[in-house]
């Protein structure tokens, strides 16, 4: 069993922040799982869908509290393995990056979930682009895609989750050799 995490933000007026990437990508993969169980546990503090094979779990802990919910999820089910799908501002909207451990470069879910669980779980790194000024990350962060990235979204959206579902049977070198994204898309859109 694997756990796949999207990290976000529970409240409607954060559905399409870019720090709610974590949960579009759930979303398209619960689109293709049409028959996965929603499993309704107070103590999970999110909301849970079983598969076969896997769970996706989106935490309804709001971002900095994230790993509440994913320690209570992986302490009931004991997945063989955890990915976690989050936003990074550290890469140009666009880009895709997947790696094991490190640092939580300052982002609030991971370090919350470095805290209740430890860094070794699979991470998958989507870049958003960063502010032009430090201190507009947090505005930045949970403000809506630009019109130029709103547009690209949906192709991202797809590609992510077909890497997501790779991890489930390869090898993360090969995932990473083969879905990783390099070129920026929108760079016009500095803020």
């Amino acid at each position: 069993m694997t756990l796949i995490v999207g990290l976000g933000n529970p409240d409607f007026q954060y559905k399409n922040n870019r720090h709610n990437v974590g949960f579009m990508v759930i979303d398209a993969l619960l689109d293709d799982h049409p028959l996965a169980e929603k499993i309704s546990k107070t103590a999970f503090k999110g909301e849970l869908f079983k598969a076969p094979s896997i769970l996706l779990l989106k935490p309804n802990t709001y971002m900095n509290l994230s790993g509440e919910s994913v320690r209570a999820v992986s302490d009931y089910f004991k997945p063989e393995q955890i990915i976690v799908i989050h936003d990074d501002l550290d890469l140009p909207f666009g880009t895709l990056r997947f790696k094991i451990g490190g640092g939580h470069g300052g982002h609030n879910g991971l370090r919350s979930i470095d805290a209740h669980m430890g860094s070794e779980y699979i991470r998958v790194r989507i870049g958003i682009g960063k502010p032009t000024h430090k201190s507009d990350v947090a505005k930045y962060v949970l403000s809506d895609f630009s019109a130029c990235q709103r547009e690209a979204l949906p192709a991202l959206l797809l590609h992510v989750k077909r890497s997501v579902m790779a991890l489930l049977k390869e090898d993360l070198k090969e995932v990473a050799l083969h879905y990783a994204l390099k070129q920026t898309l929108c760079d016009k859109d500095k803020v």
